[in-house]
């Protein structure tokens, strides 16, 4: 009997893979803390044989070359990708022996990216589960914008001709399992459900209902900004990523924290939004670790600037650093535990700003007010608040001077992304009000909203 048991990573939203038998396991698109995948080779007795990458990702660094050279295992990479280190290069209808009666067969899907291969696993020569990556997803595709715009049409294309080729070849009830999908950017759109199917794909997926302009037409019409971050995980995985190091950081005390803030550095607190509005580190920026900390503190962090992080124990520290490393964050300038009082020069005030609703803004005289939305373009069009003013959360940091003067009253789709905005703006000196509501409270609290 096979398994596979998966691993899951809310914060970036994908996926990872142990597939095997009694003896043997081939680790699947692989993140790159391994310890994981380690541990579950463990818990099952297996020795992992090979290590696959189904493309070159520009979502996440990949553990795959260390998870390879760990364990002896072949480390299959489709041969159009290019890399720096040595591999072992596999191709359309390529075939390995994971065991007796276990074997995994590639499949070109083109799409995601050029090279992009799935890998169908078989037992006793019969399909039972399709390692899709980043090409046939759960109700949808990956995006196909992320490698060269001349190509993003062409990609689009092909992603609809290799969904059809999946759906063509392998029978209903084999089970689809990819990468992307459960929040990652890399998706063309979020995934509708767990689990799935061939059969049920062939029925909700938009790349199988509809006809390849149609899906082509709406694919690009629905893409939206890339995290700028992802410009620097492609080329990490084509060159070899090294070994993490999870190791604690060096110590930063109070003196050394406003140093690093007086030097330009960022000096990011991870508690929840509520606790750091009621008061902090003045100048540092709030990316709640509870949160996708390193989706958004990798896209808007100057690529390779220093950072501190301030945690409310070793645990959340941990946790948070052990995120950062899988999209190349890797080694904290320095950190520091414990409370805010901790954190500033004895006799320092704590910076402090609001929370408050929708209806709290309602009830506010307007003269003086600047409501800033910081959701998405296809969120704002969807529905946003007359008058209000929108710069998307992951450009503030850059757009900051385009904020009018008044006090800010800053809200997203929930309050994660109000609070990081928030403390953007309070770091800056400017009067804010971090609204921590659902939007769907907007239009009940009696403010007016308007779509286009």
């Amino acid at each position: 009997m096979f398994f596979v048991d998966t691993i899951e990573l809310e914060g970036l939203g994908n996926r990872h893979y142990l597939a095997g038998g009694r003896h043997a396991a081939v680790a699947v698109d692989p993140p790159r803390d391994i310890d994981q995948v380690l541990a579950a080779a463990a818990r099952r007795d297996v020795r992992i044989t090979h290590v696959v990458e189904t493309h070159l990702h520009n979502d996440y660094v990949t553990g795959g070359l260390e998870l390879a050279r760990i364990t002896g295992a072949v480390y299959l990479v489709p041969a159009g990708a290019h890399v720096s280190f040595a591999r072992t290069p596999v191709a359309d209808g390529d075939t390995v022996t994971v065991e007796d009666g276990l074997e995994l067969r590639a499949v070109a899907t083109p799409g995601h990216t050029p090279h992009h291969t799935a890998y169908v696993l078989a037992e006793q020569g019969t399909p039972v589960a399709a390692f899709t990556g980043g090409s046939l997803l759960i109700g949808t595709v990956g995006r196909p914008d992320l490698v060269e715009p001349r190509l993003t049409e062409q990609l689009a294309r092909a992603q609809h001709a290799s969904a059809h080729r999946l759906a063509a070849e392998l029978p209903d009830e084999t089970a689809v399992l990819p990468t992307h999908g459960f929040g990652s950017f890399c998706s063309s759109a979020q995934a509708e459900g767990e689990n799935t199917t061939i059969g049920h794909e062939k029925n909700a997926n938009t790349a199988l209902t509809t006809d390849v302009d149609t899906f082509v037409a709406e694919l690009l019409a629905g893409l939206e900004d890339v995290p700028a971050y992802y410009a620097h995980m492609g080329p990490a995985n084509a060159e070899g990523p090294a070994p993490v190091d999870l190791t604690p950081p060096a110590v930063a005390d109070a003196a050394q924290i406003a140093a690093r803030l007086a030097a330009g550095e960022w000096v990011v607190d991870l508690r929840n939004r509520v606790a750091f509005a009621e008061g902090h580190v003045a100048g540092s920026f709030n990316f709640d670790a509870d949160g996708k900390i390193a989706t958004y503190l990798a896209w808007m962090i100057p690529w390779g600037k220093p950072v501190t992080l301030l945690a409310e124990s070793p645990e959340q520290l941990a946790a948070a650093q052990r995120e950062l490393v899988r999209v190349g964050i890797d080694r904290p300038a320095a950190a520091a535990t414990g409370s805010p009082r901790q954190w500033v020069p004895e006799g320092a005030e704590l910076a402090s700003f609001p929370r408050s609703t929708f209806a709290g803004l309602a009830a506010e005289d307007t003269d003086g007010i600047v409501v800033l939305d910081v959701r998405r373009d296809s969120e704002r069009a969807g529905g946003h608040i007359e008058g209000s003013v929108h710069i998307p959360v992951h450009e503030l940091h850059k757009r900051l001077g385009e904020v009018p003067a008044g006090t800010v009253w800053v809200h997203c789709a929930g309050g994660l992304r109000a609070g990081i905005a928030a403390s953007l703006l309070d770091a800056a000196g400017r009067d804010v009000v971090a609204i921590d509501d659902g939007f769907d409270s907007a239009a009940e609290a009696g403010l007016t909203v308007v779509t286009g």
